[in-house]
């Protein structure tokens, strides 16, 4: 009973919950710390480059696409107005109007007109609003219309007794309206009063329209009046109930025709040219405040709003519509399905249906709590719900149990059976049949019982089941589909995370994060597709979920993208489609990704707290895309920024710092990021990876020659120009041309040195291996004059020992003979020995071994001692060999007393003094 009271509880809380379920444009929201501005904004606009200028509190706001900058007002009041014209930038504030324009670093720079008034402005003037009618740009204010002749420089002043509240441009005329005074129009220069009925009035205009040639005009408390001829009559349309319950504060007319209020309270409302309401978004279903204080269409499209606590850009032509479940009732939607002109959502709160293009709310299908895994549509005779709990049969919005077995994942048919659909559960296969208009469980496969979210059967009736965590498995059932005889994991494929396995165009597909591969029935293996598995491999693989909807479309998600494949009828090949909703939009869970046909072309896809519906006829692929640089910094050390000129080449000077390159792509769809790419070209040749930041940065570059280019991308889409800007840093101080010559002349000195120096060690080193091989010569030399001086000694030492022994010898017989008795034949003897004795032949051998020995002694003697006699010269000889007294006896034939003599005499005649030796004079020559 409790858990039926709980049910029922919940029942009527959902279905007290307001969950409208209309869907709506995407929605961009800046808050005031994105813009860095103040809260409030009066008016937007956009120049011809496609940037949105906005006026706030604190100035005016520049918004490229990537980044917001901040002007504030020369006299720092609030900018009530703003209206880009050409390159300039008209705007007015308390007190002053001009314009701004951009200079070649992308700055903007004011330039006032309140000079150029002949007479000075009102006390207490602001200027709200600016428009722009051939070569005028006009300015009005509370009391006067300043027209401004951009031709001639010169102004024309309209003024007002009470206040005018708004001035409109239609067609080619200008109009205003004054309080409790009715609707004028500029004719020749002049105001005219063309409306002061009542009605008009005492009200207050916001804007006016021209409809079907009739001046239209929206008041801000009771709605739309027409005029026709000189009679204003109220537009009776189906808006009237809501306008009468709304202050409106702004309109505008959108290029479709349709019309945009903008409300004090209840944000906006989009009425269709007819006047009937097509959507009202306010802060309950996406807006971020109530207030709208201004709207603007930009040149794709888009509608922006100025509100008193932000801005907001509506995607109004994006083939992408929103539905938000910010009451928390739908939870995150896991499948769809369209069945008997109903929506049903299966979430993981349960199961919900709405009738299909309603705005009606949904409503909660009772006994459905909980997790919803998948919906089948059998025929649109029956609707099959997968369920946590089991399996449901859906009939007349309420929702029947037929197998109670936890955890149904998905259904598939069976060709050879078509009362019979094979069901995965958590714990295998089961077979559901259909008797009459039931359901029921035929029975369950024996011999399977792994968890069966991703199966399907092939043309063999062969079951693949992939789980995510063992593999895939091809099982072979018998032929009444009540046991697996054969389970075979295939061996070619690897298990994968988020993997899943589908049916295409009759062939078996499995993704995961390595690609997407087929199965080729011939080679009995999955093969890799190379066309295919690109679109989810690499960085952009978040799930190999595959979707094959009921327009055999073969649906893929990627981290950036959601793709869709067709088949050319021409080639009768895949062609690839992408869809740009990045991961971070879609807020799905990985791996349960789903998205199914609702009508026509318009798909609806699934996601947290809510969905997205994509119409694909809606999608333009002709946009064509600029990328803009806006900027280019330099912040040194001593963090001073320096700005260049983006339209000159760059000459840097040489210093350690950030070089900064800003750039956009000023495209404001939410569904649609930018991505950027960049290189600089005499750094690094190649292009970087995909951004989403619009800025590159470089630190400490190098001197030299370098390109910047800049490059951007939306979905696959690249931007038609590539942002270039090329630019020289100089060489440092130390590395300029004066510094080159003084380094050269140095490298040239230093050469020159060490040349020198070079050349001195090697000819000191050559001398000195010239010293050392003259020393070895004369080495070699000396120990040869060595060798020969020897040899003399040793031939004048044998020649003197000769003589010697035979002057001893002969002296010796000539004594025994001497002392013998004379007789002739003795005497003969003796005469012959003395003659021997006296013979000069071995004195002339003696001398010739001596000089030998001792090169020009006698010719040295000879020339210092001439009057030496031939017994001198002799004597003097044995004296240089170092003869003694007694060696010298024999030689010279005389005593060893009279050689005494004979060195007395010979020193007298060298005229020695007495205390010097003769030998040793004798030595020294």
């Amino acid at each position: 009973m409790k858990k039926y009271l709980t049910i029922l509880l919940i029942y009527f809380i959902v279905c007290a919950i307001d969950l409208n379920a209309q869907t709506l444009p995407p929605i961009q929201i800046y808050n005031p710390e994105n813009y860095n501005g103040d809260n409030q904004n009066w008016q937007i606009s956009q120049s011809d480059d496609n940037f949105i200028y906005v006026a706030n509190n604190k100035g005016l706001l520049e918004f490229d696409g990537a980044e917001w900058q901040l002007y504030p007002t020369p006299n720092n009041t609030i900018l009530r107005s703003v209206k880009a014209i050409g390159e300039k930038i008209y705007t007015g504030c308390y007190m002053e109007f001009g314009y701004w324009v951009k200079d070649s670093f992308g700055k903007l720079q004011y330039v006032s007109l309140v000079p150029h008034l002949e007479q000075k402005m009102r006390d207490d003037e602001q200027i709200w609003h600016i428009i722009k009618l051939n070569e005028w740009v006009i300015f009005q204010s509370s009391n006067s219309i300043y027209f401004y002749n951009t031709l001639q420089d010169n102004f024309k002043i309209i003024s007002a007794t009470n206040t005018i509240y708004n001035i409109f441009k239609i067609k080619d005329g200008i109009y205003f309206n004054v309080r409790n005074e009715g609707i004028y129009k500029i004719v020749n220069g002049e105001a005219e009063l063309i409306i002061d009925d009542p009605q008009i009035k005492n009200e207050r205009v916001i804007s006016a329209f021209e409809v079907d040639d009739q001046l239209l005009l929206l008041t801000q408390l009771s709605g739309f009046y027409k005029l026709v001829g000189n009679e204003v009559f109220k537009w009776n349309i189906p808006a009237n109930k809501l306008l009468s319950k709304t202050t409106v504060y702004s309109a505008l007319q959108l290029q479709n025709g349709d019309f945009i209020i903008g409300t004090i309270s209840n944000g906006i409302i989009n009425l269709h040219s007819d006047g009937s309401v097509n959507y009202q978004i306010n802060q309950r279903n996406g807006l971020s405040n109530n207030t709208a204080l201004t709207l603007f269409e930009d040149s794709n499209s888009d509608l922006w709003v100025g509100l008193d606590n932000g801005i907001n850009c509506i995607n109004v032509t994006s083939p992408i519509k929103v539905f938000n479940d910010f009451n928390g009732v739908l939870g995150t939607v896991y499948t769809s399905e369209v069945y008997k002109g109903y929506l049903y959502i299966g979430t993981n709160q349960g199961l919900f249906y709405k009738k299909l293009d309603s705005k009606d709310q949904f409503q909660f299908i009772q006994g459905t709590e909980g997790q919803v895994w998948s919906l089948f549509n059998y025929n649109n005779e029956d609707l099959l719900c997968g369920h946590h709990l089991g399996t449901f049969v859906i009939s007349n919005k309420k929702a029947t149990l037929i197998d109670d077995n936890l955890g149904a994942w998905t259904f598939k048919k069976i060709p050879s059976h078509d009362n019979w659909l094979l069901k995965g559960n958590y714990n295998g296969l089961s077979i559901l049949e259909k008797t009459g208009d039931k359901w029921s469980v035929k029975n369950k496969i024996e011999g399977f019982n792994s968890s069966s979210r991703f199966f399907e059967l092939d043309n063999e009736n062969h079951v693949w089941v992939s789980h995510e965590y063992k593999g895939v498995y091809r099982i072979q059932l018998n032929d009444n589909f009540t046991r697996a005889t054969e389970i075979t994991l295939e061996p070619s494929l690897k298990v994968g995370k988020n993997s899943s396995l589908v049916k295409y165009r009759g062939h078996i597909l499995y993704a995961y994060e390595n690609g997407i591969f087929e199965y080729n029935t011939k080679e009995n293996t999955f093969e890799y597709d190379s066309l295919l598995s690109p679109m989810i491999t690499n960085e952009d693989y978040v799930s190999g979920k595959l979707v094959v909807d009921d327009k055999d479309r073969l649906w893929v998600f990627s981290k950036e993208n959601v793709y869709f494949v067709t088949t050319n009828h021409l080639t009768n090949k895949p062609k690839l489609n992408s869809i740009s909703i990045p991961l971070s939009l879609r807020k799905v869970t990985q791996s349960f990704e789903n998205i199914s046909r609702i009508k026509d072309d318009t798909y609806l896809l699934g996601k947290a707290n809510g969905f997205l519906t994509i119409d694909l006829s809606k999608i333009n692929n002709d946009t064509e895309y600029t990328i803009h640089l806006n900027s280019i910094s330099l912040r040194d050390l001593d963090n001073k920024n320096t700005s260049y000129d983006k339209y000159e080449v760059g000459d840097f000077k040489y210093k350690k710092g950030i070089l900064t390159f800003n750039y956009s792509v000023p495209s404001f769809n939410k569904y649609m990021q930018v991505k950027y790419q960049y290189k600089l070209e005499g750094q690094n040749n190649n292009w970087s990876e995909w951004k989403s930041t619009a800025s590159s940065r470089f630190e400490n570059l190098g001197f030299g020659s370098y390109t910047f280019l800049a490059r951007a991308k939306i979905g696959n889409k690249l931007s038609i120009n590539t942002a270039q800007y090329s630019f020289r840093v100089e060489r440092p101080w130390y590395l300029n041309n004066i510094a080159l010559v003084i380094y050269f002349v140095l490298v040239l000195v230093i050469a020159f040195i060490i040349n020198k120096a070079y050349k001195r060690h090697y000819s000191k080193k050559l001398q000195n291996e010239q010293l050392e091989t003259e020393k070895l010569i004369s080495d070699i030399k000396n120990d040869q004059l060595n060798k020969d001086i020897e040899s003399k000694n040793r031939e004048l030492t044998l020649s003197k020992m000769s003589i010697i022994k035979k002057n001893e010898l002969l002296n010796s017989i000539k004594r025994e003979l001497k002392e013998g008795d004379g007789n002739k034949h003795i005497n003969s003897v003796i005469k012959l020995i003395d003659k021997s004795l006296g013979d000069t032949k071995d004195w002339g051998v003696f001398v010739k071994a001596f000089n030998n020995t001792d090169k020009g002694f006698l010719d040295k003697i000879q020339n210092l001692h001439p009057d030496l006699t031939p017994n001198d010269l002799r004597f003097c000889v044995y004296l240089r060999m170092n003869l003694t007294s007694k060696e010298i006896a024999p030689l010279l034939n005389i005593s060893v007393k009279s050689v005494e003599t004979k060195r007395y005499r010979l020193r007298k005649r060298m005229k020695l003094h007495h205390e010097e030796s003769l030998t040793n004079y004798i030595m020294r020559l």
